[in-house]
């Protein structure tokens, strides 16, 4: 899988501990299915049920505290897949460049999005694993379930507000105090309400990033014990997703900032701070599914995790090498020949990947990721070729068709059919285009997907639709310092639209698909 270019993190507060234990185990891994997540892990089979268990019982609290009851799509659509390694150590290997201070991280995409979770902390100064995995797994829940734009203190607020989860005896409980923020809020100068509302570009400094998580979680927190606030919080939410700007909107929403600073700062000084406890009869009762992955993939599962987590040029080229030895010992493992197909399709040796996407659907027929990695393969070779024949064109899609007609709410199908149309220069067809906004309402996390469906709004001249499909990357505390979400809202909002909007954007930031789409 290419590299998206687009990870989320979060820190620890402290040094992290040096030991440095290898991801691979003695133990054999296991594969946990829910409604919500699949699991890889090899700490055995109770305590992957649990984790499984907890993950479902973590969503379902989530959906009581919104009132948000309805899936958006069938169970099953949207899955996060987590990676349960050993260590902080190992979660940083995987990460890669940038990941000193890691504890975990998350990468939501269109194929699937994936976490990697620890199964224990550090040293003393590391998170807890299940603190990382449920305030990335909010992030998630927030954007796949309420279609709006969030400012990055209530985004990573509220993750920490629900990350603290606490599994008792008779339930799970819900505003348990983030000690993990405990120094940024009592030893630190902090960020003022005001500029918690201020969502310009300037970048914050690591004290000031810690204080919007910590300033964050408490402004949430308040808001979310009370009725009359929370009221107050909708309606600046109102505002602030029509265009009006932060701070204008909080101060018609809150009032004076500076005493809502002094009402918060009475809040934390509270000997005890609010919580609520959801009892487990009030949750659904998870149907968890656990079963050994294939000798293949257990061969595999390392390699696969380094090419889950992404790859560039550079990096895809050993994990092939290393893949095609193994791969080739497990013919008729359909799982194990759909992996190595990717990393060779990544390495670009597109004869290798067919050749395994070929063994991969003899043995499973309905398998999608080969079917779609066989329709990237021929649409990679249309495209270099710079063939005109519509004929190579339609047969590249109908692998992709294949797929879709077996699962029609498969996000990666619906992106890839119209990607496929970019790689042919040539405009998508309507059908196309309804197909990659079905896949955005699938997989809204997906910040690629969520620019390419804007890009094509401005391109139809929408540009309401494409100002609010932008808006919650505009606001996204993970977008670089440069936001083109911001930049681009910023050009529609001065008359601009259709091609030359995207044009002022600046060379290659237009949406467009111009080289074959990459796993």
């Amino acid at each position: 899988m290419r590299v998206s270019g687009w990870v989320r993190g979060i820190a620890v507060l402290a040094a992290t501990s040096a030991a440095c234990v290898s991801a691979a185990s003695e133990a054999k891994w296991l594969r946990a299915t829910s409604d919500h997540f699949v699991v890889y892990s090899s700490v055995g089979e109770a305590a992957l049920r649990k984790t499984a268990t907890q993950l479902e019982q973590f969503d379902g609290v989530m959906r009581i505290l919104h009132r948000a009851n309805t899936p958006p799509a069938e169970p099953g659509t949207n899955r996060v897949t987590v990676y349960v390694v050993n260590t902080a150590s190992d979660v940083r290997k995987l990460m890669g460049k940038g990941s000193a201070n890691v504890a975990g991280f998350y990468v939501p995409r269109v194929s699937g999005s994936i976490a990697f979770t620890p199964r224990s902390g550090g040293g003393d100064g590391d998170l807890q694993p299940q603190i990382v995995l449920f305030h990335e797994y909010a992030h998630h829940f927030l954007l796949g379930t309420f279609a709006a734009a969030y400012p990055a203190w209530f985004s990573e607020g509220y993750a920490e507000f629900v990350s603290t989860a606490r599994f008792e005896k008779d339930g799970v409980m819900v505003g348990v105090a983030a000690q993990h923020r405990a120094y940024s809020l009592f030893n630190t100068r902090g960020l003022s309400a005001e500029r918690l509302f201020d969502t310009g570009s300037r970048r914050l400094s690591d004290e000031e990033r810690g204080s919007l998580y910590a300033r964050g979680w408490l402004l949430t927190h308040y808001i979310m014990f009370d009725p009359a606030r929370g009221a107050t919080f909708r309606r600046y939410l109102d505002a602030l997703n029509t265009g009006v700007p932060s701070v204008t909107a909080a101060r018609a929403a809150f009032g004076d900032l500076r005493a809502l600073d002094r009402s918060l700062d009475a809040y934390l000084a509270q000997s005890r701070i609010p919580g609520i406890k959801i009892a487990y009869s009030r949750l659904p009762d998870p149907k968890i599914t656990v079963e050994p992955v294939s000798a293949g993939a257990e061969a595999l599962m390392a390699l696969r995790m380094e090419s889950e987590r992404g790859v560039n040029n550079k990096t895809a080229q050993p994990i092939y090498t290393r893949a095609k030895a193994i791969a080739a010992t497990y013919p008729t493992d359909p799982v194990a020949q759909g992996w190595f197909a990717e990393m060779a399709y990544d390495a670009v040796q597109d004869d290798d990947a067919e050749a395994a996407v070929d063994r991969a659907l003899a043995a499973d027929p309905k398998m999608a990721q080969a079917l779609l990695y066989k329709a990237r393969i021929h649409l990679r070779r249309a495209s270099a070729a710079s063939t005109k024949d519509a004929d190579a064109w339609k047969k590249a899609r109908i692998w992709v068709v294949k797929a879709n007609r077996l699962a029609p709410d498969d996000a990666e199908a619906l992106s890839l059919y119209y990607d496929s149309f970019g790689a042919e220069r040539t405009p998508p067809t309507k059908i196309a285009i309804d197909g990659v906004k079905r896949a955005l309402e699938l997989v809204p996390q997906d910040p690629e997907l969520r620019f390419k469906v804007a890009a094509q709004e401005i391109r139809d001249g929408d540009a309401e639709d494409a100002k609010r499909t932008l808006r919650p990357l505009a606001f996204d505390p993970h977008m670089p310092a440069d936001n083109p979400a911001a930049r681009l809202i910023t050009i529609l909002e001065s008359g601009k639209i259709g091609p030359e909007a995207l044009r002022l954007l600046g060379p290659g930031q237009d949406g467009v698909a111009e080289t074959p789409p990459a796993g």
